[in-house]
């Protein structure tokens, strides 16, 4: 199996090469359902501290309505997020998880690896300081192999994805995993992981605060349906949220 940062590489050369996997609103693939937004990219679906704080990552290179985009998710422990990201709202994450969020900081987010399993996220001005390392188990090493054994329209399909959450939670030891549901601002999202590895150490400070050992925490967080995992999960794959607003007459979301 290569090496995660290899994977990442190839991912941001393909759209450096390829300019037009970024869109705006209005250019989107005739082929792409009206409501339908689409992105392509690696991150850390979740990543909880004993301490209570949990921590999430998303890197889109492709992204269908507008620029690729970097995003960090942080929850205290009395469950307030803040959402750092490195474009506007109505295009990054917060154009779908918006209504669950204390607070949105706009500005530069880089991500550096130090080694072929390891990187650093910086953002905030420097706030956020959170390094990773990750690694393949025979279980992830499997889950990853259905990138190849399933044809596209199969991970298009909500009953599968079902099954697929059902059976990754347990076996990855991440409690409940939600590959499909709604939004806090009523989307429909399906997540396809194609790549998977978990995090093995990890260290990080909010605000110069360390939030101390990573490790499950005694209620999972939730944003609506979507479950941030109890054991830190690094995925490289997609992502779709279907807006049925969006075949309203005259419905704007922005």
């Amino acid at each position: 199996m290569r090496e995660p940062r290899d994977v990442v590489d190839d991912l941001e050369r393909r759209t450096e090469d390829r300019p037009d996997r970024t869109k705006t609103a209005d250019q989107r693939d005739p082929r792409q359902s009206a409501g339908e937004d689409r992105f392509a990219g690696y991150g850390i679906m979740g990543l909880p501290f004993r301490s209570g704080h949990v921590l999430g990552l998303r890197r889109f290179p492709e992204s269908s309505i507008g620029p690729g985009y970097r995003s960090v998710w942080h929850r205290t422990p009395d469950d307030r997020w803040t959402f750092y990201q490195d474009q506007p709202a109505e295009l990054a994450c917060t154009r779908y998880f918006g209504s669950a969020v204390a607070e949105v900081r706009e500005g530069p987010i880089h991500i550096d690896w130090a080694g072929p399993r390891t990187f650093r996220v910086t953002a905030g001005d420097g706030d956020l300081d959170w390094t990773v390392t990750v690694t393949a188990t025979p279980v992830t090493r499997l889950f990853s192999a259905l990138d190849s054994a399933l044809p596209d329209r199969a991970w298009r399909s909500r009953p599968l994805l079902e099954v697929m959450s059902r059976l990754a939670g347990p076996a990855l030891g991440a409690g409940r995993v939600r590959l499909t549901g709604l939004a806090p601002d009523g989307q429909r999202f399906a997540a396809n992981p194609l790549r998977l590895w978990v995090v093995t150490d990890s260290t990080a400070t909010v605000h110069g605060v360390p939030l101390g050992e990573p490790g499950p925490i005694p209620t999972q967080a939730f944003l609506r349906d979507f479950a941030i995992p109890q054991r830190g999960l690094f995925v490289v794959g997609r992502a779709v949220f279907n807006d049925p607003a969006a075949n309203v007459p005259g419905h704007r979301r922005y």
